[in-house]
């Protein structure tokens, strides 16, 4: 077991499918993790990461009720619990399998407890569950922007995904536990904001700053603002479904993971439109906001940037984020790990996988060659200054993580 920050990667394992659900952009695909894993796996430890946000694919392991295909799983988490590597466990990102069509199926809550009832029971020494993914953005680039999956553009499209998404991971959540009550549950979300352009835009921001946190409020039990009850309600959300919400109170067992990218911050016209702002008030300013709101130990859980054509650009971005982290740790808010997402390259991410064009995104710590970027040598060096530090002198909540070896059986 240890207790000290968490420094994360990830394996990028997006899966959402386009095109009417004809082609399926596979993320472990396209980044070559199916032929590389044992690789990958390597450089995590040479980069001194102590956890490894990864999940199998779920559209090729879950093959329909009650039927899996575990082989692909079953070699690389052995192999984890092999090197005593600590995985934070991503079970759904931003897809489903074929079987099950899109996230507008009122079946998949309910089935997909069951899928992370039998995965937590064949591999009992996990404790770290991301259940499903960015809910948020999963829901609105699935059902209101219409790109992904069932590629719908209406609110209430989006609610229905949004309420079964949500839905999902608290069933997930729950069924986890019940084979493994040691369970923490990290969630990955994204954190935004938006600003009003001029006066007559503050009404539209209010209620998009509102509407940012429905997934977390719904997942958290938190009563949601008046706004967006009604909003929830005139849009296809029963009120024994919110019910339902309020009273699986399971905070306890999370860790707030928050997502925060130059991307997260947006302007807002008077007329509703939305672009992209860049960083104006930052990842602390934010993540000040979601702490004082659910009141819980957050995690820094996705954060990148383009390496550039100056060579440094994700290198000083790494620089800001790690400061602002820092920051929200000073400030009292429990901060309990900072991730780079994700451990290589990734492809097409630059039109939000809208489009299979195969063009490589410099992101990663590693190229897809599997050559270390300036970005992982800046990351290992500060993870070797700070790890020694942390630990001692932070005044953040220090998360007992069982390590593959700390799992006994008995215990349980």
């Amino acid at each position: 077991m240890f207790r000290r920050f968490i420094f994360a990667t990830g394996i990028e394992n997006s899966i959402p499918t386009i095109n009417n659900g004809r082609t399926r952009m596979d993320e472990m695909e396209k980044c070559g993790h199916y032929r590389h894993w044992k690789t990958d796996f390597d450089l995590v430890r040479e980069l001194g990461i102590t956890a490894l946000r990864y999940g199998p694919p779920l559209h090729t392991t879950w093959l329909g009720p009650g039927r899996y295909d575990w082989s692909f799983a079953d070699e690389t988490l052995n192999e984890l619990r092999r090197r005593n590597m600590v995985a934070i466990v991503d079970l759904c990102h931003f897809g489903l399998p074929d079987w099950l069509g899109n996230f507008q199926n009122p079946e998949f809550p309910v089935l997909f407890a069951d899928y992370a009832r039998e995965f937590a029971r064949r591999y009992p020494w996990l404790q770290l569950y991301t259940p499903v993914n960015e809910m948020s953005i999963c829901a609105r680039f699935s059902a209101l922007y219409g790109w992904w999956n069932e590629q719908l553009s209406d609110d209430r499209s989006f609610v229905t995904a949004l309420k079964h998404v949500v839905k999902a991971n608290v069933l997930a959540m729950q069924a986890i536990l019940h084979v493994q009550p040691e369970a923490l549950f990290v969630q990955s979300e994204s954190s935004e904001y938006f600003h009003a352009e001029n006066p007559d835009a503050i009404e539209p921001a209010e209620t998009m700053n509102s509407r940012r946190f429905l997934s977390l409020d719904l997942n958290y039990g938190r009563r949601v603002d008046s706004v967006m009850y009604e909003y929830l309600m005139e849009n296809g959300m029963t009120r024994d479904e919110y019910s339902f919400f309020m009273h699986n109170d399971l905070k306890h067992h999370c860790i707030m993971g928050n997502d925060y990218y130059q991307t997260n911050e947006h302007y807002v016209s008077s007329d509703g439109a939305t672009w992209a702002s860049g960083e104006v008030f930052g990842y602390a300013t934010i993540t000040e906001q979601y702490a004082k709101r659910y009141g819980l130990p957050v995690m820094h859980t996705e954060t990148n940037l383009c390496q550039g054509p100056g060579g440094d650009e994700a290198v000083r971005w790494l620089r800001k984020e790690w400061a602002n982290v820092l920051c929200v740790r000073n400030s009292g808010v429990p901060i309990v790990g900072f991730t780079w997402y994700s451990l290589t390259d990734q492809v097409d991410w630059d039109c939000a996988l809208r489009e299979d064009k195969g063009v490589v995104n410099p992101l990663g710590l590693y190229d897809l060659d599997r050559k270390i970027r300036p970005v992982g040598e800046a990351y290992r060096d500060l993870i070797q200054k700070w790890s020694a530090v942390l630990p001692t002198k932070s005044v953040c909540l220090q998360v007992p993580v069982l390590c593959p070896d700390d799992y006994r059986p008995e215990a349980l």
